[in-house]
């Protein structure tokens, strides 16, 4: 194979990684401040019901009233997180983790009922961002350019109800394109992995571009599927970045 046809075939989902790598490794450091790690899985949970909602009342996919669907449960759950920080604070964690196991259940019932459901919920699990095209990019870049935009020149909105409306919109593109096991690693692995780090931002992405190349290269050239693989890549590069980062804070000390 060329490596025109090689571009041709990875370069979509490449850009979709980078993407999503943008905005998600600071909302993913701010999740690690707020000790609410759960909340993205909860979240990007509740978009995958929504999409799945959405899919069985009309044909269209792409369609506005879709990802209305999606943000919709996705910010509604946000809303509700942001009332359980102010009046529970200390329970909120246990609320998100029971949350998501909610709303996982919610998607197994509707598997059940509808025709598509186990392929749909398998794709918005696991992703197909091996097969994203460059028109799905356009489709959810401008949400992407608003969230990055306000999130980097905007500080008030990194607190408070705002963040939790970029957040839900951030979610609701990223489980479209990855699935949401995928945007759980994007959004908590890198931070993690460079959470020693005297360049903590850097080295994230760093991290993170690792993952997506190394994940994207060995789903295409062992026919694995993509999002799983993508998963452990994460995994690998981000738990070898934190283990060495410990080991040399041990040292030091």
């Amino acid at each position: 194979m060329s490596l025109f046809n090689w571009a041709e075939l990875i370069g979509p989902a490449l850009v979709a990684g980078l993407m999503i790598l943008i905005i998600h490794v600071p909302l993913g450091f701010e999740v690690l401040k707020r000790r609410i790690v759960f909340m993205d899985l909860a979240v990007a949970q509740l978009a995958g019901v929504g999409l799945m909602l959405g899919s069985s009342l009309i044909s269209d996919h792409n369609s506005l009233w879709l990802q209305f669907c999606a943000f919709a449960l996705a910010f509604g759950g946000g809303l509700f997180f942001l009332w359980i920080e102010r009046v529970m604070p200390d329970q909120q964690e246990a609320v998100i983790g029971c949350s998501y196991v909610l709303a996982a259940s919610v998607m197994a019932v509707m598997v059940a009922r509808l025709p598509e459901g186990a392929e749909l919920a398998q794709q918005l699990l696991s992703g197909q961002l091996l097969f994203v095209a460059w028109q799905d990019l356009l489709h959810h870049l401008p949400v992407y350019l608003l969230v990055g935009v306000l999130w980097f020149s905007v500080p008030k909105v990194r607190s408070g109800l705002w963040f939790y409306l970029l957040f839900a919109l951030a979610i609701t593109s990223s489980v479209q394109l990855a699935g949401v096991y995928v945007v759980f690693a994007t959004l908590i692995l890198p931070a993690l992995g460079a959470l020693r780090a005297s360049r903590p931002y850097l080295v994230a992405y760093l991290l993170g571009i690792c993952s997506v190349l190394g994940g994207l290269l060995v789903s295409l050239l062992s026919d694995w599927p993509t999002g799983p693989v993508l998963v452990i890549s994460f995994c690998a590069v981000s738990f070898a970045a934190a283990s060495l980062y410990g080991l040399k804070a041990r040292q030091v000390s």
